[in-house]
């Protein structure tokens, strides 16, 4: 394979986006830790990565049309015709069960959690992001779960403070996402 194809897969993952959530998993992780356990590390990190790729890719492949139309993601793989729907659909499945198989080596809640997350950011909030603002809200709970899945991967609870820094992620992303849609409101309209 390539480098501009493998590049391409890279952007299909989202990059920035993947690793601010795997950030915010071992932030999650560490805050729940006293000390280091190196393949409990490894498994949050990659597993959450592993999820986030899956959903940032699953999530082009079903807006790959309305791309197309703005400026800002015009030049995504999908919309360029770098790569196939095909290949986009496997990739995404794919790294969506390698990202529940290693969770679930953490325990069960956590690769729950991923799962949750993965299918509602692309399943319910994907869809509905062109059809009601609530999709705003809906969207901040996937996006605000990586830190309650690096606490889960710790401590294997749902516990107040996983729970209180869910809250706050999910707080912070309605202006977040408010500001991006300020921001880009002509970009969106043309989609």
């Amino acid at each position: 394979m390539d480098t501009a194809r493998l590049r391409d897969f890279y952007e299909l993952g989202k990059p920035s986006i993947t690793g601010m959530n795997v950030l915010m998993a071992l932030g999650g992780l560490a805050l729940a830790r006293s000390g280091p356990d190196l393949p409990l590390i490894a498994a949050t990190a990659i597993g959450t990565g592993l999820a986030v790729t899956s959903a940032n890719a699953l999530n082009m492949v079903l807006e790959r049309e309305g791309d197309k139309l703005m400026a800002r993601t015009a030049g995504r793989p999908l919309p360029r015709g770098r790569l196939s729907l095909r290949d986009a659909v496997i990739f995404g499945v794919v790294t969506a069960v390698a990202s529940i198989a290693l969770l679930a080596t953490t325990n069960l809640l956590t690769a729950g959690l991923g799962l949750f997350a993965l299918l509602s950011y692309v399943f319910v909030y994907t869809p509905l992001k062109r059809k009601t603002p609530l999709a705003l809200l809906i969207g901040a709970v996937p996006g605000a779960i990586p830190p309650l899945m690096g606490w889960t991967a710790a401590t294997g609870s749902l516990d107040l403070p996983g729970l209180t820094l869910f809250g706050i992620l999910l707080v912070w992303q309605l202006p977040h996402f408010l500001a991006i849609s300020l921001f880009r409101k002509d970009d969106y309209a043309r989609a």
